[in-house]
């Protein structure tokens, strides 16, 4: 997000905890990025430098452990995390996933058992919604929960669940009226230690690598009481976090294609062709122009989202179109950042590869760009066919 903007709408302590975020970002984040990504490796280190800030529980009210800001500054936070390094904006965002969904669905006792510690970085979380034949719609959910007296008898797989091998806990959905349609799902939390939950090995992925997803397996009992809301609230809860987490996805966008756009800059600049800078000639003067003319315009859109947000306004509709257009966006400008890079911008020595990789997946996840344009039309037109 924009600095005018953000010192706008932010107050003394939203701006105080947007420069820490910022100055953590660089200090630790970017020197770890590439490293991350080579290896694969879970960003344990970077995380805990993270909730020393408070940073894992910036989406939480202070009643909660939280840090009590505001949509801007959260987004402007995770931006700045995005910019150097994506692998850990994802494990970041999805941790507020989960600790959304105990904030929007638990009760008090759920919310003081899980929230502080979480909000700490002591507990990581994850959100378990899509399954192997359940992604883009979740009506089409297997995981079953049965009541068994007092407890939950949970059974099925979630699949691409970032975080999920090694969060603590795990927000799942299942359903529990299978002739109810998305009426009938409900939503769970659920200790990653508890007998009968199960990971597989995290799926090698094309970009994000440090942001590990994982296959989860759940033949599992868990106390009524774990229960999210009521029985059947579990789709609403989940819409109502996506439509948090669409906000974090743009921002990350932005964050990433900053990143490609400052190394394009800097390279135009210093890069002798014909003995003048790449920087004189129109060709790429028109390129850059247009990167950070299509950047700002999706960050204006995901400020316009934020601010939504922070009145209490409906914002889903801001949401969609602000993930939608900054996922398309980021991966335009990352793709023609490598191309003013030329043939070095294809090398893993330049970080111009890893952001074309790690943005990828933007276009894909919480609501790939095709369900966003169906959100938006239906809401457009009022249909409710696809």
């Amino acid at each position: 997000m924009s600095s005018l903007g953000v010192r706008a709408a932010a107050s003394e302590v939203d701006v105080a905890a947007i420069d820490s975020v910022r100055r953590l970002a660089a200090a630790v984040l970017a020197p770890r990025a590439a490293g991350t990504d080579a290896s694969a490796a879970f960003p344990v280190v970077q995380l805990a430098a993270l909730a020393e800030l408070g940073v894992m529980g910036m989406n939480l009210p202070s009643q909660w452990g939280g840090a009590g800001l505001s949509s801007f500054a959260l987004t402007a936070c995770v931006e700045a995390i995005a910019r150097a390094c994506g692998s850990t904006a994802s494990a970041v965002t999805a941790h507020f996933l989960a600790t959304d969904a105990l904030l929007i669905g638990g009760d008090d006792a759920i919310r003081t058992r899980y929230l502080p510690a979480a909000a700490a970085g002591k507990r990581l979380g994850a959100f378990a919604l899509t399954e192997p034949c359940a992604g883009s719609n979740p009506a089409d959910m297997r995981c079953r929960a049965v009541l068994e007296g007092g407890d939950y008898h949970i059974s099925g797989v979630k699949h691409f669940i970032s975080n999920g091998g090694v969060a603590d806990f795990i927000v799942v959905f299942a359903v529990t009226d299978p002739d109810a349609g998305h009426r009938g799902i409900s939503a769970f939390v659920v200790d990653r230690v508890t007998a009968g939950v199960s990971a597989r090995p995290p799926e090698e992925t094309m970009g994000l690598r440090g942001g590990h997803i994982y296959e989860l397996s759940f033949d599992c009992h868990v106390p009524a009481s774990q229960r999210l809301g009521a029985a059947g609230s579990g789709f609403r809860i989940a819409m109502k976090v996506l439509d948090n987490g669409r906000i974090e996805v743009a921002a990350m966008c932005l964050g990433i294609a900053q990143a490609a756009l400052d190394a394009s800059l800097e390279w135009a600049r210093q890069r002798q062709v014909g003995g003048h800078p790449l920087a004189d000639y129109q060709g790429i003067q028109w390129k850059l122009a247009d990167m950070a003319t299509e950047l700002q315009a999706a960050r204006l859109m995901t400020e316009d989202a934020a601010r939504k947000r922070a009145a209490g306004e409906h914002f889903s509709l801001a949401a969609s179109m602000a993930k939608l257009f900054a996922s398309e966006v980021a991966g335009r400008i990352a793709d023609e950042a490598l191309q003013i890079h030329g043939g070095y911008g294809y090398t893993a020595a330049l970080p111009l590869e890893r952001y074309v990789r790690d943005l990828r997946v933007m276009r894909i996840y919480e609501g790939s760009s095709e369900i966003q344009r169906t959100i938006i039309g239906r809401a457009l037109t009022g249909s409710r066919r696809s």
